[in-house]
């Protein structure tokens, strides 16, 4: 079987994904309601050996509402007008996810203190707008 490349180091096999041609959803003309060009894509990435471990877990918490109790990730694509560019969406959507799950998670924030400058202007915009609003009320009687 072919190997579809994810990341340099990543790839999955053609057979761990498969496809179901299903009629789109919504308004449509004569062509959509007797054309099946929606495309259901269904990958199941708990059960895959194509991925490492820890790429399959951030996989799954990425997908959302996309991924099954099971862990099978299913994406639906029915922007295109013909299966073909749907079929390549599809696959370019869960290929994308995957590189998202695989990228490397970003540093740590270290947190850090305002400076003092910064302090300073922060009250000195507050008693400028307080000036203001003082001035605004009318005389005291």
């Amino acid at each position: 079987m072919a190997r579809i490349p994810v990341t340099r180091r990543i790839s999955i096999d053609e057979s761990e994904v498969s496809e179901s041609f299903v009629r789109s959803s919504g308004a449509g003309g004569q062509n959509i309601q007797k054309v099946e060009t929606a495309v259901q894509l269904r990958f199941d990435a708990a059960n895959s050996p194509s991925l490492p471990e820890g790429v399959r877990e951030r996989l799954l918490r990425m997908a959302g509402h996309r991924a099954t109790l099971a862990g099978e990730i299913i994406i639906i694509a029915q922007r295109h007008r013909t299966q073909l560019r749907n079929r390549e969406d599809a696959l370019e959507r869960l290929l994308e996810l995957i590189r998202a799950a695989a990228a490397p998670p970003p540093p740590e924030r270290r947190p850090t203190k305002p400076t003092r400058a910064s302090k300073e202007r922060r009250l000195d915009g507050k008693a400028r707008r307080s000036r203001t609003k003082n001035l605004r009320s009318g005389p005291m009687d």
